[in-house]
């Protein structure tokens, strides 16, 4: 029998969360700024691990908290990408393109936690009319 069981890895976020925190650590290699370097990295690991600590709670509520905790590494560390481009610890471009893949990552996890909860919902609704009729 096919199992339906989706793993954390097959999330889109959590493969693009696991694409950018490789490019912060390719792009901090030679980086001796070693405090915003060592933040810049636990909030690049802290993005796919939200979402995949999450994911295992096998819980929704627990699971968007957890993504809203990733959600907010992805602005903490654009934050500090803007510190990094100006201290020119990375170039312009590839900053600015973490920045936007960051943009587009934390869009990606506003939706997923839009959808979950409109789901929840939708489910608490369902139990409440057949309880009712």
């Amino acid at each position: 029998m096919e199992s339906t069981y989706l793993s954390f890895e097959e999330l889109v976020i959590w493969q693009e969360g696991m694409k950018i925190c490789y490019q912060v650590y390719d792009s901090l290699m030679d980086c001796l700024d070693y405090g915003l370097k060592n933040q810049m990295e636990r909030s690049a690991v802290s993005i796919p691990s939200n979402i995949s600590e999450g994911y295992e709670l096998s819980s929704d509520r627990a699971f968007i908290r957890h993504l809203y905790i990733a959600k907010g590494s992805s602005g903490e560390l654009r934050t500090q990408l803007y510190i990094a481009i100006r201290q020119k610890y990375i170039p312009q471009n590839t900053g600015n393109e973490m920045i936007d893949q960051l943009k587009k990552l934390s869009s990606m996890i506003q939706k997923f936690i839009t959808a979950r909860r409109q789901r929840n919902a939708t489910a608490f609704l369902k139990k409440t009319l057949f309880f009712l009729f």
